[in-house]
């Protein structure tokens, strides 16, 4: 009985820690949905709350002010993140099962090379030239995807997960007459979905949150990404409600009434929106493609 009695309280221990530290997560999300909604001089006199004292949708009008600015750069952002995504994928696997394959000569050189850029990078001047005087990519929608195909440290992880596989596999297969191409598309990549899904949400979430390429290369307002605008817009907020401190006269602009704090709230609700809904695609892939990826040496 007594035994009985401590298992049930010690999963009822468990349950309100899990419902606690769920809540601790869930949250600090409502408030950000709650102070988006809000009218900026409530902010000022109340402070954050988890339910609106004033409603106001003064953020969302201000960001979508231009609809169809936000619109070229929701579809720049999204081609660039999931074409990146892809083309990357497909690059660092296929270096990837080549780096894999124990019969492969010039396995280890290539290894430590790839290693070694891991340590030391050309830096942005070379890079920027690289880019614009010689690949002529500025200004294109190519600058975010080629550029960034690989990164050494994803095909390391992807290279561990491909030996951790059984090289009976791919013995028996040549066995029958299959070609390499072959057994990396049709075996290896099948098998290998938890560590190309865990890869591919970290290429999507560092594709979709860079804002630093549109700031260095692009000059076309339809190419710019969705977090380069949006920073672009709060910059703007920023610089009429600086200027009644120069008492210059800005007209048809109540600056009393621009938002700055709401704003920077609903920014954050559109960037992560359409993440929010993609992410539980890749959940049940991500811990055991992270952790198969990084056992082995």
């Amino acid at each position: 009985m007594s035994k009985s009695f401590s298992a049930n309280l010690g999963n009822k221990l468990i349950h309100v820690f899990l419902i606690l530290l769920s809540l601790a997560f869930i949250i600090p999300f409502l408030l950000v949905i709650a102070v988006s909604f809000s009218n900026e001089e409530s902010l000022l006199e109340y402070g954050y709350k988890l339910i609106p004292v004033d409603f106001d949708l003064t953020a969302y009008k201000l960001i979508f002010g231009k609809p169809d600015q936000i619109l070229y750069a929701y579809l720049t952002t999204s081609v660039q993140a999931v074409g990146g995504m892809i083309c990357g994928l497909i690059v660092m696997s296929t270096c990837a099962y080549a780096l894999s394959r124990r019969n492969f000569k010039l396995r280890k050189p290539i290894v430590m090379f790839i290693f070694f850029t891991l340590l030391f990078g050309g830096g942005l001047i070379p890079s920027y030239i690289l880019i614009t005087q010689y690949l002529h990519l500025n200004n294109t929608i190519f600058v975010y995807i080629l550029p960034t195909l690989a990164n050494a440290f994803y095909i390391i992880i992807l290279r561990t997960f491909f030996q951790g596989l059984p090289d009976a596999l791919v013995e028996s297969a040549k066995i029958d007459g299959a070609s390499e191409f072959r057994v990396y598309w049709q075996i290896i990549l099948p098998l290998s979905k938890p560590a190309l899904a865990t890869i591919g949400l970290f290429v999507l979430l560092d594709k979709w949150n860079d804002w630093f390429t549109s700031l260095i290369y692009i000059r076309n307002e339809h190419l710019y990404t969705l977090q380069f605008l949006l920073q672009r817009i709060l910059m703007e907020v920023e610089f009429l409600k600086n200027a009644m401190t120069y008492n210059m006269e800005l007209d048809n602009v109540n600056l009393y009434k621009l938002p700055s704090e709401s704003l920077r709230f609903a920014m954050a609700i559109v960037a992560a929106g359409p993440l929010l809904m993609v992410f539980p695609f890749f959940q049940k892939y991500f811990s055991k493609g992270l952790t198969v990826g990084a056992v082995k040496g």
